[in-house]
């Protein structure tokens, strides 16, 4: 008898009909630069309308971490691909880029349609909040290797800025103020710790997830879900009225990893505990866990999502600016001269 792909495991057809299903949220993301269609071998942007003296392309790429195993105990699937954006674009304006277009990979068991088209939403969800568009992509059955049920998301950011604007913190000085930016709860980073802080590899896994702990104003899983913040409308609103002389995006590695890569040498980054709103999860995890003041610092973003340094006569200026984009900020901290070449962060 003849063996066919499908006996191996991958089914074709379910891919064809993944497609079909996307092709809509896919297509949402397109502007006039986009001079292609989904289905071919390569996506194809168009930069002609950009005038810059000296244009340079940006381009990051990023996953969702473990984040993944809370969306499949929930069978909620239409969220995290606005992660996989959002890790992207992030970091990706961090030094004054603008995004323009966003590729996904997504390794599954096994391909269900229904479930690959929800991921797609989301990724287009947050290709819109992004401004990027979503030019291509890839989907692969690995039958044998991944459990039926079980999938992974990566993406890739591609963004351009004129030479003379990209943000490097080269101009950064002592007495700069330091604005942090509202996140929206753990976002993507630190979630094998989540897990196993709340217990989540284990047999009461849902349970856990089903539980507000008496401060959560959303059940646990709610309140874990929640989609990594994009900050591209912030930060470019902020452009327009300020000087940005340094942008940090919190990832993996909290404050303690991430802040030192916006400062230049002989310098160190004064943190103010308690100066911004901090979601309640974060308090819990440090309660549930027994973690350490400094274990959640260097995990977690505990309620900052993204940083900037400015002048002190724009710091004003700039919390005006952030608020008209809708965005919660507040003055954390300050820079100041060090002694150690190296930089640092003291909380």
């Amino acid at each position: 008898m003849a063996i066919e792909y499908k006996n191996a495991g991958v089914d074709v057809e379910a891919g064809y009909q993944s497609v079909k299903l996307m092709k809509q949220f896919v297509q949402s993301t397109f502007g006039p630069e986009v001079v292609t269609d989904l289905g071919g071998f390569g996506g194809l942007y168009s930069i002609a309308g950009k005038t810059m003296e000296e244009p340079i392309l940006v381009s990051g790429t990023d996953g969702v971490g473990t984040k993944l195993k809370i969306a499949m105990l929930l069978d909620r699937h239409d969220t995290i691909g606005i992660d996989a954006v959002a890790m992207c674009v992030n970091d990706v304006i961090c030094c004054g880029a603008e995004p323009l277009f966003f590729l996904d990979y997504i390794a599954c068991g096994k391909n269900y349609p229904e479930k690959i088209a929800a991921i797609v939403k989301g990724v287009a969800e947050g290709c819109r909040q992004g401004h990027s568009a979503l030019i291509g992509g890839e989907t692969a059955e690995h039958p044998g290797m991944m459990p039926e049920d079980e999938y992974d998301i990566a993406g890739f950011s591609v963004g351009i800025v004129d030479k003379k604007n990209v943000i490097d913190g080269s101009k950064v000085r002592a007495g700069d103020v330091i604005i942090g930016l509202a996140s929206t709860g753990v976002h993507s980073n630190g979630f094998s710790l989540v897990r196993k802080i709340f217990g989540i590899d284990t047999e009461d896994a849902l349970k856990n997830l089903s539980s507000d702990y008496g401060v959560l104003s959303r059940s646990l899983g709610e309140t874990l879900l929640e989609p990594t913040k994009i900050y591209v409308d912030a930060i470019d609103h902020l452009k327009e009225k300020v000087e940005i002389k340094a942008i940090c995006h919190i990832t993996g590695g909290g404050f303690y990893e991430n802040i030192p890569r916006m400062l230049p040498e002989y310098t160190n980054a004064y943190i103010e505990k308690g100066s911004w709103e901090m979601p309640e999860i974060f308090p819990l995890m440090k309660q549930v866990g027994e973690i350490s003041e400094h274990g959640m610092y260097n995990t977690f973003n505990m309620g900052i999502g993204m940083m900037v340094a400015v002048d002190p006569s724009e710091a004003e200026t700039a919390l005006a600016a952030l608020k008209e984009a809708g965005q919660n900020a507040w003055c954390i901290g300050v820079i100041e001269e060090s002694k150690e070449q190296t930089p640092g962060v003291i909380l």
